[in-house]
Parts: C-alpha cells; sequence; structure tokens
C-alpha cells in the first residue's frame, strides 16, 4: 500500500510490529483519502477545497477533544491519543494537498522542496514519533528521505501529471537546460531532457544516501524497513536511468526482480 498511490511509500507492511499496523493505518487512510479528494473524481477545484476544509475541521475536533462521528476520524482521534502524536503534521498535509488544487507549476527548487515539506516529510516525523525515536538528528534523516521518495515520485510520473496539467520540474531548472514545457507536454525526451533529469536524479539520490543512516539509527525491523525504502527510491533511479528517462512511453516500476534487490541490498548496510 502506499500514500498517494504510489507503491515508494510501503505502509504497515509486515516488517513492522504488528502493534504498530494499526497506528499506520489510521495515519494511512486519512492521508490517503485527503490525497484522493484533491486528485480522483471529477469534482470541481471548489469542491475538492470545501471537501479537505472539511478534513481540516475534523481535525480541529480531534485537537480540542470533541466528539466525532465518522470512523476515519474516530480511527484517527484514537490514534493520536494512544500514541501521543502531534496535531501540526496532518495539517501540513492538508495544506499540501489544497496546493495541488491551485498550483500546477514550481518556479523554483526551494518552492518545490516547500511543498514537499508538507507532502511528505509529515508522514516520516509521524512515524518517527510512533517509534518513540523522535530526535532532532532522526527529523533531519527522515525529512531527506521523505522529499527524496516524493520527488522519486515527480520523476517517474511526469507523464501521468501533465495529463492533470501539472509539472513538477521547477521551471527554473528547465530554462537552465533550455527545456520548454510545450516540449515536455509533446513528450520531447531528447538530450537536453536526459541532461535536466539526470540533474534532477543526482541531486534526488544525493538526498537519499544523505538520510540513510536513519534505518541503522532505528535498527530492528522498524530500521530495515526504512532501509528497504531507501533502495527503493534509488532502484527507481536506476532505472530511470537506464531507459534514458523516456517515461512518456514507460514508466518504471518495481518488478519481483528488484524487490530481491532491494531487500539484499538493504541487509547489507
Amino acid at each position: 500500500m502506499s500514500i498517494g498511490h504510489y507503491e515508494n511509500f510501503p505502509v504497515a507492511s509486515i516488517l513492522l510490529p504488528q502493534h504498530m499496523r494499526r497506528a499506520v493505518m489510521a495515519i494511512y487512510r486519512f492521508a490517503r483519502s485527503a490525497d484522493d479528494l484533491a486528485d480522483e473524481g471529477d469534482a470541481t477545484p471548489e469542491q475538492r477545497l470545501a471537501a479537505l476544509n472539511d478534513f481540516r475541521y475534523q481535525l480541529d475536533l480531534i485537537a480540542s477533544h470533541q466528539a466525532l462521528n465518522q470512523s476515519l476520524f474516530v480511527k484517527l482521534g484514537a490514534t493520536i491519543a494512544k500514541h501521543r502524536l502531534s496535531m501540526q503534521p496532518f495539517y501540513d498535509l492538508l495544506s499540501a494537498f489544497a496546493q495541488d488544487v491551485t498550483v500546477q507549476r514550481y518556479e523554483t527548487t526551494a518552492e518545490l522542496y516547500d511543498y514537499c515539506r508538507r507532502s511528505a516529510n509529515p508522514v516520516g516525523r509521524l512515524l518517527l514519533q510512533l517509534y518513540q525515536a523522535d530526535t532532532e538528528q532522526n527529523r533531519q534523516w527522515a525529512d531527506k528521505i521523505c522529499t527524496a521518495l516524493q520527488l522519486v515520485n515527480f520523476w517517474q510520473d511526469v507523464a501521468i501529471d501533465l495529463k492533470k496539467d501539472r509539472l513538477y520540474i521547477p521551471l527554473a531548472d528547465m530554462r537552465a537546460f533550455q527545456v520548454h514545457v510545450w516540449e515536455v507536454q509533446e513528450g520531447y525526451s531528447g538530450s537536453r531532457w536526459q541532461k535536466l533529469m539526470r540533474y534532477q536524479i543526482g541531486r534526488t539520490r544525493a538526498m537519499l544516501i544523505a538520510g540513510r543512516p536513519l534505518g541503522a539509527a532505528l535498527g530492528g525491523r522498524m530500521g530495515y524497513e526504512l532501509r528497504v525504502m531507501v533502495e527503493g527510491g534509488l532502484r527507481i533511479l536506476e532505472k530511470l536511468e537506464q531507459c534514458d528517462i523516456e517515461v512518456f512511453q514507460h514508466r518504471p516500476t518495481l518488478n519481483k526482480r528488484d524487490w530481491c534487490v532491494m531487500l539484499w541490498r538493504a541487509l547489507k548496510k
């Protein structure tokens, strides 16, 4: 399972201790449901934002310890109370999902990373709280991993996002590599595109590697789960490079052989 339909965010896998899976599932269902409100179906932007505002109101009820009557939020509220989770990561997720409704382009890397700070990093921070490993150093490592995995999704899904008129490649980088938006919309995959995307892939890989020490810091099954996630992101980047970032005809995905490679590499780290 995954946040936002992406296999790069494995959730509640068999590697996690059983007593944590219910809590992780409550977080996943909240994020998945909110993400679907922003992305799926035929609702208008106004309807999507209104639905997300209702989610925000439900979070307000949880924060003020008021009665809830929707199963999704009853379970989420119980999870938050039991594990003493912070409320801000949930509000940050909603902020990012609402931004997906209204923003289709990012001018700079800083703008894109700020989006990732709210769309991906909250998941890692909540998991650290569940693991009782919420230290400043661990948060820094987790933020790098979560942002990088979000970026992996973007590079993997350029063609899919364009169908929604979204493009997550910073426009400033596109200009630097002389790649035009209209070329990407028409499926251009020539040398300028490859140089642009290899640049993005290189930064993303460095970020994943920089966050990798978190696996050793967590240790045990939780650390191994984290190392597998990192190896999954790195494997997708490898496959993107192997196909010369030709994402308009083929979306790189993880198959059984890839999972064997990832599991083996994670064991060696």
